[in-house]
Parts: structure tokens; C-alpha cells; sequence
């Protein structure tokens, strides 16, 4: 709670203005549904359609209280997560990481929608072994909230022996949201908006905060004629121009997925090499999260607070083997704060100081990855698996057991100095 309560106390006291999303464009959004104006559904959308949810849930007590019903949102969803983190006393230093995570990440792990899937995400990697069909239906909802989820759908297609039931889930479960979203369309006499937020994200430029904004920032930065920060009107985002960005943006989604890919692959490896899906899960869902963030145009700083669900699967399953990992992730998550909203003013004039904070938080996440991708190659099954197999249902949580492979050691107690 006094995390929380700090957290808010930054969002409306603290320096610069990271309120912007929740006041300046959800709250429209939310406002212009009640006049049958609704993104996703009569109009495109830059998010996925259930983003909708959340967004005109926090309406409910009208616009004044907009902003309050939002922050009482976000930390009701924070509570379940943690609720369902501890309820085994094993998990109590998991919780406290978190909590510094959240502190260390500023007011942005509040008041972006990111910040309603990150404790979807959260419950549903905890749920996967007692319950894997609500878990596959909470990283699928997640996933049309906001779409980077479907990492840990992807890894968990990938370490589970049950892949193509959990494939057919997560199909009935998008099968349901795109019939719903698309009779709404239809009887409104709208076209059909549903998949709108692929192209609109598709059409985005590089955003100053992307790792491949980089060499664009130090550019402006020491005055490099053509290189500068604008900013975009109809993303509501800022960018870089100068020689080669509209290339690279194009080039960028292809990369993505190439990459994407690859990480798959390194799993897939793993897999057939005899880990058990409980030893694949957390690093390739860690990889993949990575990947989403490291290879991508878009840079946004509550993207930092993605890491927060693998790096916890990791640590509940791992202990003290992922004590590296949950260290780069409090050091990304400080970094971000100071990066935004702290002095974010400073990086819109590209100055050097700041460019190289950014610079630095943006190559750690690629340490991040390597370290996720090493621990993934290092897997391998082992004559004394313990964990049972995926058609073998558990009424033990994940903190209860330890993984069939492991890269390093682990431990079945989470280690209470991480």
C-alpha cells in the first residue's frame, strides 16, 4: 500500500507530467463511448479491443473521478496478484522484489494500460501448473488488452507438451473476442475495426526511447544537421527523423519477427533436448519479452514493467539462480524513472547526459536477453526429473516444486536475499 500510495503521490506531485495517457486520452476515449463514439469498435484503435475494458470501467463514477478510479483500478489488479504470490510465505521476497521493482519504475507502472496486464499476466504464469486453462485464458484476455502477453503464449506453446490444447484455448478464447468486438461493429453499421491496432501500430515511426533511436539521439545530440526530435500528432508519440529512419522503420517489424523467431527456435531446442516445460517457460517467456522490447521501433517506458511477470515466474520457480536477472531488472526499472518522467525533458532536447542514460537502460536490455538466451541454450533434460509431466495435474503451485532442467542450480524455496 505505501508503494502504491508513494507511486500516486509521484504521478501527481512529482516532476514532469506522466498523467498525460490516463487524462488526455483515455478518459476521451471512455467519454466518447458514452456518445457512441468507440475506438475499437466504431473506429480504429491503437490498442487492442478488450483495452476498451479497462479504460470505460474507470468512467464508472463519471470524468472528474476519472483519474482516481483509474489509480483504484490498477492497485485492486496489483492486490490479486500479490494476493496470489502470497500465499505461501516461501514467495514473501518475491513480493518484496516487486515491490522495489514498482518503486524503482516510478508513477509510469500506474498510469499506463500496461499497468492493468502486467498483474493479469502476473496471476496467469502463477496459475499455469494448478490451473492451466484459466491461465491460458488470462495470458489470451491479456494479449487483447495489450498485445506483448502473447510472449508468454508463445513460450508456453512452445515448453508444453499440451501445446495444441492450449493452442485451441487461446484460439476459442480470440475467437470470442473478435465475434463480440465484430457484431458490436456490425450492428452499430461500423466496418469492422477489431484488427485496426495492427496497422496502426505497423505505421508508427521510431520512437526516441526504442534502442534503435540510438544513433539518431547521438546525432542530435552533437548537432548533426537533419537529425532531430519531433513529435507525432496522430501517434501522440515522439520520434526521430533523419537519414535512413523511414528505412529502418520499415525494416523493423520483419526484423521483430525474425528475431521473434529465432528465440522460438533456441526453445524449441531446449524442449526436445528433455527440459521439462517448468525449466523452458520462464526463460523463454523472459527471451521473447526481450526480444519484443529490444527489437522494437516502438519505446515506450512502461514497457520496462513487462519484465515484471517473467522475472517473477523466474523467481518463484528458481530462487536465487535468478537473483542476476531480478538485479537488471530494478536497475532497467531505475534507469526508466530517471529517464521518465524524471528528466524526460532533457532527452526531448537530445541532451548528451541523458542520451546516455537512455542509451545505457537500452543496452542492458539486451544483456537481459542474452542472459535469458544463455540460460536457454544451457537447458537439457535430466535422469532425475522430478517435475510431472504436463498431462499430469499438480495441486502443488509452482513455488512448490523445482523445475525438470535447469541451466544452474535451484532451489525449492525462493531465496529470501534476492
Amino acid at each position: 500500500m505505501l508503494v502504491h500510495l508513494l507511486l500516486i503521490g509521484l504521478a501527481l506531485f512529482g516532476p514532469g507530467y506522466p498523467l498525460g495517457d490516463v487524462e488526455g486520452v483515455y478518459r476521451g476515449w471512455a467519454a466518447n463511448a458514452g456518445l457512441g463514439s468507440i475506438v475499437g469498435i466504431t473506429e480504429d484503435f491503437v490498442y487492442p479491443v478488450l483495452a476498451l475494458v479497462p479504460v470505460v470501467a474507470a468512467y464508472a463514477l463519471g470524468g472528474p473521478a476519472y483519474l482516481g478510479t483509474w489509480f483504484a483500478l490498477v492497485c485492486a489488479l496489483n492486490a490479486g496478484a500479490f494476493y496470489v504470490l502470497l500465499r505461501h510465505r516461501s514467495q514473501w521476497a518475491v513480493a518484496r522484489w516487486w515491490l522495489l521493482f514498482l518503486a524503482l519504475l516510478g508513477p509510469i507502472a500506474l498510469v499506463r494500460i500496461d499497468s492493468v496486464t502486467v498483474p493479469v499476466c502476473i496471476v496467469a504464469l502463477l496459475w499455469l501448473r494448478r490451473r492451466p486453462l484459466c491461465g491460458t485464458v488470462l495470458l489470451t484476455i491479456a494479449t487483447w488488452i495489450k498485445i506483448w502477453p502473447v510472449a508468454a503464449l508463445a513460450a508456453l506453446f512452445v515448453a508444453s507438451k499440451q501445446r495444441w490444447h492450449i493452442l485451441g484455448v487461446a484460439a476459442a478464447a480470440t475467437a470470442a473476442v473478435v465475434a463480440v468486438a465484430a457484431t458490436l461493429s456490425l450492428s452499430r453499421g461500423s466496418g469492422l475495426h477489431v484488427l485496426s491496432f495492427v496497422g496502426e501500430q505497423a505505421g508508427r515511426g521510431i520512437q526516441i526511447e526504442s534502442p534503435v533511436a540510438v544513433p539518431w539521439l547521438w546525432q542530435a545530440a552533437f548537432g548533426v544537421p537533419g537529425s532531430f526530435v519531433y513529435y507525432d500528432r496522430q501517434i501522440l508519440t515522439f520520434q526521430v527523423a533523419g537519414a535512413g529512419t523511414s528505412a529502418l522503420s520499415a525494416a523493423m517489424t520483419p526484423l521483430l519477427a525474425l528475431a521473434a523467431a529465432m528465440v522460438l527456435l533456441l526453445g524449441v531446442r531446449a524442449q526436445r533436448r528433455g527440459a521439462g516445460w517448468l525449466a523452458v517457460l520462464p526463460p523463454l517467456t523472459l527471451a521473447l519479452t526481450a526480444t519484443l522490447i529490444a527489437f522494437n521501433k516502438v519505446g515506450s517506458p512502461q514497457f520496462i514493467s513487462w519484465f515484471a511477470a517473467p522475472l517473477i515466474l523466474g523467481l518463484v520457480l528458481n530462487g536465487r539462480a535468478w537473483r542476476m536477472p531480478a538485479l537488471l531488472g530494478l536497475v532497467l526499472a531505475a534507469l526508466t524513472q530517471i529517464i521518465y518522467p524524471t528528466l524526460y525533458d532533457w532527452v526531448l532536447v537530445a541532451n548528451p547526459i541523458l542520451v546516455f542514460v537512455l542509451s545505457l537502460r537500452n543496452l542492458l536490455e539486451f544483456v537481459l536477453l542474452g542472459w535469458a538466451l544463455h540460460s536457454l541454450y544451457r537447458l537439457t533434460g535430466a535422469p532425475s526429473d522430478s517435475t510431472p509431466s504436463d498431462s499430469t495435474p499438480s495441486d502443488s503451485t509452482p513455488s512448490d516444486s523445482t523445475p525438470s532442467a535447469s541451466a544452474g542450480p535451484t532451489t525449492h524455496a525462493i531465496d529470501h536475499h534476492t
